[in-house]
């Protein structure tokens, strides 16, 4: 493996291990030396230092060094990437998991929307992105990449759940025991128009971005 490979492998464990270091073994003890806002900063600061690693380490790596999977590749990747944007268009309102004073009131409340098809929409969909570059095998230094924010998402997910149910008591119990960890297809069409029209739409953008920001064309675009 090239050096740049190995900076990349190294860069992609610190932003996941100091994630998962810093939002649970370490934030209690963080937080009471620090305060909420003096960890929040930390925190950020961080995560921005590891994702700027990261962006470093990847443009140094070999940017096709893969055989790449062909056009059902794309096509496969095309498709979980408008599944992934249109769970993640969900995933905000009426999220007990997001900081805010209602999380009690809103775990105790019917799942709506993303939430009947799990209750981590955020998570799964940045994991079914970093599936989607993982299929299409262009490169090493995607794969590596794609796969720690697959680790980070479903793994982070489920340690979140543990954290939440420390934290929530009986209403986080309420919630896990209405929602699932792993997605229930069948829910994605009856979950609501409004998260497929945004998520399509953030679909065309973003996949319509990837050739001025990355060179290459993606989604749909790749066939006009």
């Amino acid at each position: 493996m090239s050096d740049a490979l190995v900076q990349l492998v190294a860069a992609n464990t610190a932003f996941v291990g100091t994630h998962f270091a810093m939002s649970h073994p370490l934030r209690a003890p963080l937080v009471g030396v620090l305060k909420e806002g003096g960890f929040s900063a930390v925190y950020s600061l961080v995560s921005a230092a590891t994702l700027f690693w990261i962006y470093l380490a990847y443009k140094a790596a070999p940017a096709a060094d893969l055989t790449g999977s062909g056009e059902i590749g794309w096509i496969v990747a095309t498709a979980l990437t408008l599944i992934a944007l249109v769970l993640w268009a969900g995933s905000f309102s009426g999220n007990p998991a997001m900081p805010t004073p209602k999380a009690a009131e809103q775990a105790r409340a019917e799942p709506k929307g993303m939430f009947r098809v799990t209750r981590h929409p955020m998570m799964w969909g940045f994991a079914l992105w970093a599936l989607s570059h993982i299929i299409l095998w262009a490169s090493l230094r995607s794969v590596i990449t794609a796969l720690a924010i697959g680790i980070l998402s479903l793994v982070g997910a489920k340690l979140q759940d543990r954290k939440k149910a420390a934290l929530m008591g009986k209403a986080w119990n309420e919630w896990e025991g209405r929602t699932s960890y792993w997605p229930r297809w069948s829910q994605m069409f009856s979950a609501g128009p409004i998260y497929w029209a945004i998520g399509l739409a953030a679909w065309l953008a973003f996949s319509w971005a990837h050739m001025p920001i990355g060179g290459i064309p993606a989604g749909v675009w790749r066939w006009f």
